[in-house]
């Protein structure tokens, strides 16, 4: 019995370690500042074993006139837009899940400014995190 009790606990620590927060390093590129991110992959009984991030998305560039978004895109999916605020600093926190699957094993993020029909929008680095 004691055997089986040291095994959980140790199921119960590898879940909780993987599911515990990461850095996302700062995102930037002209015009867009994404800050103080965070990541983990929620284990597959919470949430939808989704990809949760959060962090602080920034318009850098107040007087441009343009919004700043975020790109999510988890295995098997394009990629989904989460909008900041013209000339604020919002704070998000989202799960990006493929609803199919149990849980997601791959997920890609990068911040972006909005520059209108005329030019194309630019964006920082994308960043590729597994499970």
């Amino acid at each position: 019995m004691g055997t089986a009790f040291a095994s959980a606990s140790q199921e119960t620590g590898t879940v909780q370690a993987a599911a515990a927060w990461k850095t996302i390093p700062t995102l930037k590129s002209g015009g867009v500042k994404f800050y103080d991110g965070k990541y983990k992959f929620e284990p597959s009984s919470t949430n939808k074993g989704a990809f949760h991030w959060k962090g602080k998305l920034q318009d850098a560039s107040k007087t441009d006139g343009n919004n700043v978004y975020m790109q999510v895109r988890v295995e098997g999916y394009g990629w989904s837009r989460f909008n900041g605020k013209q000339k604020k600093t919002v704070a998000l926190d989202k799960l990006s899940y493929d609803g199919a699957a149990l849980h997601t094993d791959d997920a890609w993020i990068r911040a972006c400014r909005d520059r209108g029909s005329l030019h194309p929008d630019n964006c920082s680095v994308t960043k590729h995190y597994k499970r």
